[in-house]
């Protein structure tokens, strides 16, 4: 029997990328310190009303992680964000995020890239880059409710597109805002 949380990382579910100015020094920005600390209300803050909580925690073995529970189109989604890079002006998280959907529980994989850039004239833009992937559960859940891969994909791209585009000038907002408190 296959792994049924074994990422098919061959298949994209939905792909979006979306860059914001985000205005504050660029010594000052901190991603990782941002993510790492977000208080909840600053990330419901940041997608309203689609973010419903936001925590941090560590992986078994210590690695940093965030716990987001968002809604992303029909979907209930919680995200268990590990960080494979948290650096002050770049994260890579990487999720096998569980969903409830009006036919039940799935996984998915969603890998979820912040980065700041220096533009050179001083100043930074943020990109919000968010990927998702079927796990084999996934696949297996379409067989058994009657939908097909290529009707999920073309909602889940409609709602995370629809969903990145609204956070990610909030994010950019509120890294900022974090920056600035740094600096001051």
């Amino acid at each position: 029997m296959s792994d049924p949380k074994k990422v098919l990382s061959d298949l994209v579910l939905s792909a979006s990328t979306e860059h914001a100015p985000l205005d504050a020094p660029w010594d000052a920005i901190d991603i990782a310190d941002w993510l790492l600390n977000l208080p909840d209300k600053e990330y419901q803050r940041c997608a309203p009303p689609d973010h419903k909580a936001a925590g941090y925690t560590t992986t078994d073995d210590g690695r940093p992680m965030s716990i987001n529970v968002e809604m992303i189109g029909t979907g209930l989604v919680i995200q268990h964000y590990v960080a494979e890079i948290a650096e002050k002006h770049h994260c890579h998280m990487v999720s096998t995020s569980d969903v409830l959907t009006p036919h039940g529980w799935t996984t998915v994989q969603v890998i979820w890239d912040l980065s700041a850039k220096d533009n050179g004239d001083g100043t930074v833009t943020y990109t919000n880059q968010v990927t998702s992937h079927p796990t084999q559960e996934f696949m297996d859940f379409l067989e058994k409710t009657g939908g097909t891969f290529e009707q999920a994909a073309a909602a889940r791209q409609a709602a995370s597109g629809d969903h990145n585009r609204r956070e990610t000038p909030l994010f950019a907002a509120s890294i900022a805002r974090h920056a600035l408190a740094r600096s001051s």
